[in-house]
């Protein structure tokens, strides 16, 4: 990569945890598609946020990005050959630093050996000393940590991971696509039998073992198949009552808001949730609280409004008066302006 994930989120490689979520939610939000207007170079700085968080999110996959740079997802196999041979040996071999952390520089010395090794495992070209196989046994399982979003942990995606194989008796280095399903959680692993390390002696091949991280995302927070999300609402919709858009990860629905709405009631909206693994047609629901926004910079007219409000309500009290409206309907319309009764408001954060 031209630049490092560092450097698109504007951090330096010192930065927290909370620096890198602070950064990664200030971004995700300036270059969403939802705000952007689907302009392409937005679009694409936002694929960029969201790779670089996935991977410095992490601790796992960000510890493995600033050791091995760009390579940091071969970083089991590749710590596994610098173990067998005792580290990067030879003085043209070995790695330095580059513009996106560590890239590798494989000489030609014959004594390393390492560059031998990479070509073998990455580029198919296998060793020229023959192996011995004494015994039979089963191939190493070889481990592939990945980041997706939420959004395709609600579809399911796919990933490419290059491992090393066996074709013809030969170790190789060999691609193969992923498919991670709905409904994945941080944690969640995909194997693929008998696609890992070669067996010796004819002993059969390990497994390619993914191991799934979600990365956080800035609308939605997960807990399973649950998530929860804030709906920003003026000040006027919550008193007089209106319509409101709620983003879901299968795209926007229109929730009827009560008159009367009080800050941080919340609505549930069924089966708009995650899919569960085991069934990925069924949906948890989607929690949505609202967050009533108070209007800034008031003209003298509006001002004196409120004065007349509060003139009129001079001993409201937040504590003791109305509550949110018992009316315990509320209407959600799809993307294509179907609607049902699935929404119900909920007291409280549910």
């Amino acid at each position: 990569m031209a630049t490092s994930f560092y450097d698109i989120l504007g951090l330096p490689r010192t930065a927290s945890q909370k620096e890198i979520q602070a950064a990664y939610k200030r971004l995700a939000r300036k270059y969403h598609p939802d705000v952007t207007g689907g302009d392409k170079k937005a679009e694409e700085h936002f694929k960029q946020v969201n790779e670089a968080n996935e991977v410095l999110s992490d601790q796992t996959t960000r510890a493995a990005y600033d050791q091995w740079g760009d390579q940091w997802a071969h970083a089991d196999q590749l710590e596994r050959m610098q173990r067998q041979r005792g580290g990067f040996g030879g003085p043209s071999g070995g790695f330095q630093q580059g513009p996106s952390g560590i890239r590798f520089e494989f000489g030609d010395d014959p004594t390393s050996g390492f560059g031998s090794i990479f070509d073998r495992v990455f580029r198919g070209r296998p060793e020229a000393t023959p192996r011995t196989t004494p015994h039979r046994q089963r191939g190493q399982d070889i481990e592939h940590h990945v980041r997706i979003s939420l959004a395709e942990a609600y579809t399911g995606t796919s990933r490419r991971v290059q491992v090393q194989s066996s074709e013809d008796s030969e170790p190789i280095g060999k691609q193969l696509e992923v498919t991670i399903p709905a409904g994945v959680e941080s944690g969640s692993k995909v194997r693929l039998r008998s696609k890992g390390g070669p067996g010796i002696g004819g002993g059969p091949s390990g497994d390619v073992i993914l191991i799934v991280g979600v990365a956080a995302d800035p609308l939605f927070e997960r807990k399973g198949s649950t998530l929860r999300t804030d709906i920003p609402l003026p000040l006027t919709v919550a008193i007089l009552g209106g319509e409101a858009e709620i983003s879901t990860l299968d795209g926007s629905v229109m929730l009827n808001i009560p008159q009367g709405t009080q800050n941080g009631r919340v609505f549930r909206l069924g089966g708009k949730g995650m899919p569960r693994l085991a069934n990925a047609k069924e949906r948890g629901d989607l929690f949505a609280r609202v967050r009533v926004v108070l209007p800034e910079d008031l003209s003298d007219e509006e001002l004196e409004l409120v004065r007349r409000l509060h003139d009129l309500r001079p001993s409201s009290n937040p504590r003791s008066g109305s509550t949110a409206s018992d009316d315990p309907t509320a209407h959600q319309a799809t993307a294509d302006g179907q609607r049902n009764d699935s929404v119900r408001p909920e007291r409280g954060d549910a």
